[in-house]
């Protein structure tokens, strides 16, 4: 382990002084895989996001992070279950079926996000896990709401991801994490793009639906 964790904070190179080492810049080179190939509705999204995980795990723990770090752990975990979840909805083939989340699933998503965020945060605090345990706490459980929400195929997982990319990337500025902060503004225009895209495949498949419903009736 001793070399893994050597190699991942080896420096590859500096920007604006501070140092960046080839596993945070890998490992947000993955992250911004995992995005791209889940507007693109791929399978290979989750393989992809657990191999940016470990690399960030490494990252996060030698910057301080705490609860950035225990979230690369539980995106290992959701991911699991997110690519379970999708290979069900593509067997044999057929494209994934996104949706729209109902009315109790969009009230469940948001009192997990606000009562996990004021949960985790007493623990961070209570532990001096964190220098920022609120807004650390925030993105750790407004990542894990994003990624159990894109396991279901819910649209508004999209949404979820941009409300933590407004706190990720001041955080990671003031953590001198620059690639990091920089990856984390690309991800916003790459979930509005996402969004639009998903909408508009859910439309089609509601359109292709109605026009089953009607043939069948006629």
């Amino acid at each position: 382990m001793s070399w893994w964790l050597s190699w991942a904070q080896a420096e590859a190179f500096t920007l604006l002084g501070q140092k960046v080492t080839w596993a945070e810049l890998i490992g947000n080179a993955c992250a911004l895989a995992t995005v791209w190939l889940a507007i693109r509705r791929t399978i290979w999204t989750w393989p992809v996001q657990l191999t940016g995980n470990v690399l960030l795990f490494a990252v996060l723990v030698n910057a301080h992070l705490g609860g950035n770090a225990a979230r690369q752990v539980m995106f290992a975990v959701l991911s699991g279950y997110g690519w379970w979840r999708w290979s069900r909805g593509m067997r044999g083939g057929d494209d994934l079926p996104v949706r729209h989340a109902s009315a109790k699933e969009r009230l469940a998503l948001a009192g997990l996000l606000v009562g996990g965020t004021a949960a985790m945060a007493a623990v961070l605090h209570h532990f001096d896990a964190s220098w920022s345990p609120v807004p650390d706490a925030y993105i750790f459980v407004g990542s894990a709401v994003a990624t159990l929400a894109q396991g279901w195929a819910l649209i508004e997982f999209w949404w979820i991801w941009v409300a933590v990319d407004a706190v990720g990337v001041p955080l990671a500025a003031r953590s001198g994490l620059w690639v990091t902060a920089g990856v984390y503004g690309v991800f916003f225009v790459l979930c509005l793009i996402g969004y639009r895209d998903w909408r508009a495949r859910s439309a089609v498949r509601a359109g292709m639906r109605l026009e089953e419903t009607e043939a069948a009736a006629a």
